[in-house]
C-alpha cells in the first residue's frame, strides 16, 4: 500500500530531477545574460523572446526526459501495473508546463512539442512493465 501511495510523488521527484538536470545544462551551454537575476520574470520573458533556438530545445528535451523517467519510477515503485501513476505525473507535469508556457512568450513550435512531450510517460510505463 506505501508503494502505491509514494508512486506519484517519486515519479513526480526523479521526472523534476531530471528536467533540472538537463535544464541546468542548457543554461550552461546557453546562459542567460550577464546580471539576469532567475526570479525577474520581466527579464525572463524578455530572454525567452530572444533565445537561440536550442537554449528552448534543451527544456524540451527536459520535459521529455522527465516525463519518460516519471513513467517508468512511477510505475516500477507502484508495482502493481497499472498506468494510473504515470497518468497522474503525466497530467501533473502538463498542467505546469501549460501554466510556464502561458507566462513566458512562446512559439507554437514549444507549445506543440511542449505539450506533445508528455505522452512519452506512457512510454515510460511500458517500459517499466517490461520483465526482461
Amino acid at each position: 500500500m506505501l508503494r502505491k501511495i509514494l508512486a506519484v510523488p517519486a515519479g513526480l521527484f526523479f521526472g523534476v530531477l531530471c528536467i533540472s538536470a538537463i535544464e541546468k545544462l542548457g543554461h550552461y551551454l546557453f546562459p542567460r545574460p550577464e546580471g539576469m537575476k532567475a526570479d525577474d520574470m520581466e527579464a525572463l520573458k524578455q530572454y525567452v523572446e530572444t533565445a537561440p533556438l536550442m537554449a528552448l530545445m534543451f527544456v524540451i528535451i527536459g520535459y521529455a526526459v522527465g516525463a519518460f523517467i516519471a513513467g517508468f519510477s512511477s510505475t516500477k515503485i507502484a508495482g502493481d501495473g497499472k498506468k494510473i501513476y504515470a497518468v497522474i505525473c503525466g497530467a501533473i507535469f502538463l498542467l505546469q508546463g501549460i501554466y510556464m508556457m502561458y507566462i513566458l512568450p512562446t512559439p507554437i513550435w514549444f507549445w506543440i512539442l511542449g505539450i506533445a512531450v508528455w505522452g512519452l510517460v506512457l512510454v515510460g510505463y511500458k517500459l517499466a512493465l517490461n520483465k526482461k
